[in-house]
């Protein structure tokens, strides 16, 4: 329509416009880097306490998050609890006679011995026994500060026969002089520490010589049979002198070579070593120690 001037007004122009937030690709994104640095940041923090705490203090943290499951874990007879798989040999929550220990492969009568729950008690109580020796014997060692550092020398394991403590030998460290069965002042020093742990023990000992497995020059006589027997019986002397009673022996063994520690390399000195055997009840000669032998005397196998 014109006006009354004849001119024709302009068109009216409307222009949408549409706000799209976050930009562009939106904020979507931000979330997930949120979520990754989050991520990253927990990661970080776990290779923090890993490298920065000791294993006791690992073992405690990791104790604080761990009643709750473990609750849940003794009170579910099944696996329908949050991590409540279990093995068939398990004892479990179902309603059992008194007196009677229950898992789903069987009940045990009462005053029946094994079965999973004693060996369990035993497998604590042998571990309770060695941590107890080991801490004993450095303890005596580090009493004695020319001594102190042969603690690395001495091992304590447990063995089928009870509990084990070798006395090794290595590039610094030899227990006896080079292939003759007398022992150097070091050794001497270490045998009366092990005198006075041991002295008070009521096991039986079992006295193993061990050698390497180095050939001996020609015209010698004697071998590593005849030199690991007789360096298992100079360290039962030693011991006596120490104040082990003569009837704890069971029996003197010298096996030479064959039972290497460091089987890739039979001649490494760490296979020279004296292993002392504390014989549980069910190793036991039957007749007690040194029933087969006189007090002080000792049988050498070769």
């Amino acid at each position: 329509m014109a006006d009354a001037g004849g001119a024709i007004p302009a068109p009216i122009i409307v222009k949408k416009i549409t706000i799209v937030e976050g930009g562009h690709h939106g904020g979507a994104w931000k979330v997930a880097y949120a979520d990754f640095v989050t991520a990253m940041m927990a990661f970080f923090l776990l290779l923090w306490l890993l490298g920065a705490t000791e294993e006791k203090q690992r073992k405690g943290i990791a104790d604080y998050f761990t009643p709750t499951l473990v609750k849940m874990r003794q009170n579910s007879a099944g696996a329908d609890g949050l991590l409540g798989g279990s093995s068939l040999t398990d004892p479990d929550n179902y309603p059992n006679r008194q007196g009677q220990t229950g898992t789903r492969t069987i009940t045990i009568p009462r005053g029946v011995t094994g079965g999973p729950s004693e060996a369990g008690g035993r497998g604590e109580m042998d571990s309770k026994k060695l941590k107890e020796l080991q801490d004993k014997i450095e303890r005596k060692l580090v009493q004695r500060r020319q001594l102190k550092h042969l603690a690395r020398q001495v091992r304590v394991m447990r063995s089928p026969e009870g509990i084990r403590i070798d006395l090794m030998d290595n590039a610094d460290f030899s227990m006896f002089e080079l292939g003759t069965t007398i022992l150097t002042k070091e050794a001497r020093g270490l045998l009366e520490v092990m005198s006075e742990t041991l002295k008070d023990e009521m096991s039986p000992l079992i006295i193993r010589g061990h050698t390497d497995s180095l050939p001996w020059r020609s015209g010698v006589a004697a071998n590593n049979w005849s030199l690991s027997t007789g360096r298992a019986e100079a360290t039962r002397q030693a011991l006596v002198l120490g104040g082990v009673a003569q009837t704890r022996f069971a029996r003197i063994e010298g096996v030479a070579d064959t039972e290497p520690l460091v089987t890739d390399d039979p001649a490494d000195p760490r296979n020279r070593r004296i292993s002392l055997l504390l014989l549980d009840a069910r190793s036991a000669p039957l007749g007690g120690a040194g029933a087969e032998s006189p007090p002080g005397k000792g049988k050498g196998v070769k």
